[in-house]
């Protein structure tokens, strides 16, 4: 698609979503969220671009509620669940399907997608811009374009691709540069070749177990690689509580004798420097496991919309789970991501 014909598409389908905002109904919403302060700060949020739609359509990975998202759907939630802003991602299947030349065109369309929507509610979203790997060369130049031209508040990627996971040595040019713009990166998980259609057990779907699993792999692959301790200014942000690491974290941190170089201190420590999400990990099991590893200063609220339900639902489970004090539930559901993400102080 020429860059004329896609910015006139993109501009079309940004206005059928409703980004024109009519004054009545931004007066009905403010009407309606008067009563509700609004501090909450969501960083597991997403989007749903009308050509990454058009393109994934059929994938069995991509959820019903992806395909009809529109920012009026966001906003709506954000307000209703007392949320100052969210920051937007790709999710499930993620840019990637097996063609390069495909994923490097979608990473721009939906990039400039996503700024839009920015542009449009300034004081309501962030990006988490797409990348285009396994295309390393493609990443690198969507990388520029992101933080130079769109001005993107971090990058989003996925657990694997294909057969690849984060940690991959090819990938390596494309971690140097993030680490060299002091880069946020959301990782979001997804099912990687070798599981996607394990017949375990009739009726369950990677997203029930092979999505933990893979940001278990991804966050492996990521430390035992060595980038971890070899790109320091890369503040990583794992999905769903990190997986099953913080469960396992003690038996697979057994290996990291055997990788003194890439682990001088071994891999507890290193996890203990990421940030995690509660996104579809509300549960006492998961956070019980989290707060074993890290603090509440690593914890950040997320909720996985549209499909992972509404911001209000989620902050209510965390808070029914009665694990953390009024002190600390601030910090993960504003301050925490703040401190990651200035732009969103004043909102």
């Amino acid at each position: 698609m020429a860059d004329q014909d896609r910015r006139s598409f993109l501009t079309n389908a940004l206005t059928t979503l409703g980004l024109g905002l009519a004054a009545t109904s931004k007066d009905a919403r403010a009407q309606t969220a008067a009563s509700v302060t609004k501090f909450r700060i969501d960083v597991h949020h997403h989007y749903g671009p009308p050509t990454w739609v058009a393109a994934m359509k059929g994938n069995s990975m991509l959820q019903a509620a992806n395909t009809t998202w529109t920012p009026e759907q966001s906003l709506a939630d954000l307000d209703r669940g007392g949320a100052a802003a969210a920051v937007l991602s790709i999710t499930n299947p993620g840019l990637y399907i097996g063609d390069k030349a495909q994923a490097t065109r979608l990473a721009r369309e939906c990039n400039d997608f996503g700024a839009k929507v920015v542009q449009a509610h300034p004081t309501r979203f962030g990006l988490f811009a797409a990348l285009p790997l396994p295309d390393v060369d493609g990443a690198l130049k969507e990388i520029e374009y992101a933080y130079d031209q769109v001005h993107a508040d971090g990058i989003g990627l996925m657990t694997s691709f294909g057969d690849t996971w984060l940690g991959n040595p090819a990938y390596q040019p494309v971690m140097e540069e993030l680490n060299r713009r002091n880069a946020v990166i959301l990782v979001h998980p997804t099912a990687a070749n070798c599981c996607r259609d394990l017949k375990y057990a009739p009726g369950v779907q990677p997203g029930s177990m092979e999505y933990g699993t893979d940001t278990t792999r991804a966050i492996t692959g990521v430390c035992f690689s060595g980038d971890a301790v070899r790109f320091p200014n890369i503040r990583w942000i794992w999905s769903h509580g990190g997986g099953t690491m913080p469960f396992l974290a003690g038996r697979i941190g057994g290996a990291a004798r055997n990788f003194k170089q890439q682990l001088p201190n071994g891999l507890i420590p290193e996890l203990k420097k990421f940030y995690y999400d509660l996104a579809g990990a509300a549960n006492v099991g998961v956070v019980a496991s989290l707060r074993q590893l890290v603090g509440p200063d690593k914890i950040l609220f997320g909720t996985d919309f549209p499909p992972g339900g509404h911001i209000l639902e989620n902050a209510q489970m965390i808070r029914s789970l009665n694990m953390f004090s009024e002190a600390e539930l601030k910090l993960i559901e504003r301050d925490n991501a703040v401190g990651l993400l200035p732009r969103l102080r004043g909102l």
